[in-house]
């Protein structure tokens, strides 16, 4: 058991469900939503979808991941997100700098974790391209700690979303990638301040294998100082129910999902894209969030917090 302070056992209890498990409904995305809808270059209508998705799904998430850009602080003052519910917003600028084989990420120009704090997140996100044999691994190492450093000093809860990348070729093979997501897990959470894991699957997505993923998992639970959670990628709903049954089973605290929920209303509008998200991504993410409730591990398994009388004069 590792003791959080009580700021930040604070950020994890206003993100999870009772049970202490995650359902993060994830919507920080931005340039791929750019992609995907050429309405969506509008930051008026990339933002109203975003406030649109997390009116209609945010009641059965236990926390929403935003972007400080379009999205965080335009759901708190139109009232789209519950507040009841976690907030959780993303530090990095979209996209990553350098040679693709050795990627560097940023926090966004004029954002910061101390204004993340100040607006009133529950926990800060940040997402990093590593790879452990990369020359940059070193940089993005520091860079993490940097960021949990300062995570640290304004008492904030730190999800660390690394994604990996191939150093040659075009993909990362199924063996590859459980070795390098899971050396990542090893490394990145040894750092201080890193509080909880957005891991990827350990094994390529179109070479699924599902009892070498199970054993994949628990090897990445294993690894992991942090609790974890499993990101969706682009995987179809089907697909990542399964996904989501085999992680919570060997050992992950929930999911941060997103396109697997609600994919398909980016090329929707007007009553077309209520009737899709009230119809089918809220089922799908009601059957998520039952999932996780009755299988994931609460992070209380990992994480308490202490309250000496007088706690309140060393704070």
């Amino acid at each position: 058991m590792k003791a959080l302070s009580i700021a930040k056992f604070r950020s994890f209890q206003t993100c999870a469900s009772a049970r202490g498990t995650f359902t993060f409904l994830a919507l920080d995305h931005r340039q791929n939503l750019r992609r995907a809808n050429p309405r969506f270059e509008d930051n008026h209508e990339l933002s109203r979808f975003k406030l649109e998705v997390t009116a209609e799904l945010a009641p059965f998430a236990t926390g929403v991941l935003l972007d400080p850009e379009v999205s965080a602080a335009q759901a708190i003052a139109s009232g789209a997100l519950p507040g009841t519910k976690g907030l959780v917003v993303a530090l990095e600028a979209t996209g990553y700098t350098g040679d693709p084989a050795a990627r560097r990420s940023q926090i966004l120009p004029g954002w910061s974790v101390e204004k993340a704090k100040r607006m009133g997140a529950s926990m800060v996100k940040l997402l990093v391209y590593y790879h452990p044999e990369s020359s940059t691994a070193q940089e993005i190492e520091a860079f993490v700690a940097q960021t949990a450093a300062e995570c640290q000093r304004y008492d904030l809860a730190l999800m660390l979303e690394p994604l990996s990348y191939p150093l040659k070729g075009e993909r990362l093979s199924s063996e590859e990638k459980r070795r390098v997501v899971i050396e990542t897990a090893r490394r990145l959470t040894a750092i201080p301040g890193v509080d909880l894991l957005k891991a990827e699957l350990p094994q390529a997505t179109d070479d699924l294998d599902m009892d070498k993923l199970a054993d994949a998992c628990a090897e990445l639970h294993e690894a992991s100082q942090a609790p974890w959670i499993l990101l969706s990628a682009a995987a179809s709903f089907e697909t990542y129910l399964q996904q989501t049954t085999i992680a919570c089973r060997t050992g992950a605290s929930g999911i941060a999902v997103g396109r697997a929920v609600w994919q398909e209303a980016v090329a929707l509008d007007g009553s077309d894209r209520l009737n899709f998200l009230r119809r089918t991504a809220r089922p799908r993410l009601e059957r998520l969030s039952a999932l996780c409730l009755a299988l994931a591990r609460p992070f209380t398994e990992v994480y308490s917090a202490e309250a000496p009388f007088d706690w309140y004069r060393q704070y």
